[in-house]
């Protein structure tokens, strides 16, 4: 399992379509770059950003959103690659080389949703054991710890201006 977002193999795959995608791109004249290569230079890299903020997501349901939209950009970049066949910018073997790593890309995608699914399910919680009480017939307080109370008690009450029912504020106004 990878432990950084480094580490990602649909990341990586990602990240090596997306830059010889560019790479190609750049070379276009500038009415192709414009109408298809932005496009499909956008689509191509929102997968391997929506892969990394996938990853960077704390909440499953987040995680599983932006795995779908990496999905979709990639269905997204095949569109545009069928364009470029289509507009003669791109080679029949290019869009089927490129075709070819998307479609693993998906399967790939697929394959992490469905494994965040599986580890949403087995929700592993953290419980204690459950403890077995005891009831035991002895009083909780001896009689002089019940005796001490009364006393504190009756030593705060004797001290305090709102239970005394003779407090100088009330003489006054009697």
């Amino acid at each position: 399992m990878a432990t950084g977002l480094e580490d990602l193999k649909v990341l990586q795959a990602a990240e090596k379509v997306a830059d010889k995608v560019w790479a190609e791109v750049s070379l276009w004249n500038l009415f192709a770059r414009d109408v298809v290569g932005k496009q499909l230079a956008r689509a191509v890299d929102s997968i391997g950003a929506n892969i990394a903020e996938a990853f960077g997501r704390f909440h499953y349901g987040d995680k599983l959103n932006f795995l779908y939209f990496a999905r979709g950009r990639v269905f997204e970049t095949k569109y545009w690659l069928n364009r470029g066949l289509e507009r003669k910018l791109l080679s029949a073997m290019q869009v089927e080389a490129y075709a070819t790593q998307l479609t693993t890309i998906a399967r790939q995608l697929n394959a992490f949703a469905n494994n965040l699914k599986s580890q949403k399910h087995e929700k592993q919680v953290l419980r204690e054991p459950h403890a077995e009480y005891e009831l035991v017939n002895e009083p909780l307080f001896s009689e002089s710890d019940l005796n001490w109370l009364i006393q504190l008690d009756q030593l705060d009450n004797s001290q305090s201006p709102i239970s005394n029912p003779q407090s100088p504020q009330e003489s006054i106004h009697d």
